[in-house]
């Protein structure tokens, strides 16, 4: 695993206790980033902030007030916050629309999609200060194709994927940078929010013919973070084994 440039900067990981998060996280600080860990387990966030020697703090992306103060406790903890991966994520449950449970749906946006808009808006009038950040949204392959039985997935990544593009024009002529990655399915936790149909599914659909590693999609991720990402913004960056098509 090659080195990259984080050293000096500091790192939020949402949803970094585990899985894609937890793989982002570590890149991060084997790459000299000063990591703060950021999920709703946050007895877990604490046992991997204490390994990376950073920050934890238990936080809904969905609750704006617990952004805030996480934030600000970050901050204080580490120092201003020059990277975001914004990263934290449900599946809810997989149900064709006419019984996809609406609550459920409302929870799916809250958090995957709503959480990244208010996650990059309470970071960004820092890095516009400063005139530096790199902000990386995880969006989904999902987003780009839709998923059969997975509508409020679907349609809170291809929110990301839109909401990317429009903050990345946004801030372009500053030096901050908004990038998302769409990875095909990585074999993670999540897998325990869905149906064994849905998993075979994903699968069947990836030309590489396996899901994707953690690390594979923290390794472009965390490029995107860096500040050799100099000239990329609004993009969205395939991780998806051959899968997207465009």
């Amino acid at each position: 695993m090659n080195k990259l440039d984080m050293e000096g900067r500091v790192a939020v990981v949402t949803g970094g206790a585990r899985g894609i998060g937890l793989a982002i996280a570590e890149r991060a600080a084997a790459s000299g980033a000063r990591v703060a860990v950021w999920d709703m387990d946050g007895a877990e966030a604490r046992k991997v902030a204490e390994r990376l020697r950073g920050h934890a703090a238990r936080v809904d992306v969905a609750d704006e007030a617990a952004i805030a103060e996480a934030l600000a406790g970050t901050e204080a903890a580490l120092g201003p916050v020059g990277i975001l991966f914004a990263n934290a994520g449900i599946t809810g449950p997989n149900a064709p629309v006419e019984e996809y449970p609406v609550e459920a749906w409302r929870r799916v946006i809250e958090v995957d999609l709503t959480g990244v808009f208010l996650c990059c808006r309470a970071v960004v009038p820092g890095m516009r200060a400063r005139d530096y950040g790199r902000i990386v949204n995880i969006a989904s392959i999902a987003g780009k194709e839709g998923n059969p039985n997975a509508a409020a997935y679907s349609a809170a990544k291809a929110g990301v994927i839109g909401f990317t593009k429009s903050l990345g024009k946004e801030l372009a002529a500053t030096r901050v940078r908004v990038n998302c990655v769409t990875p095909a399915a990585a074999a993670t936790d999540i897998f325990k929010q869905m149906t064994e149909a849905q998993i075979a599914y994903m699968l069947s659909k990836i030309p590489a013919g396996r899901f994707a590693e953690v690390e594979e999609i923290a390794a472009l991720a965390c490029w995107l973070g860096t500040e050799e990402c100099s000239f990329s913004t609004g993009g969205v960056f395939d991780v998806s084994g051959g899968r997207a098509t465009y």
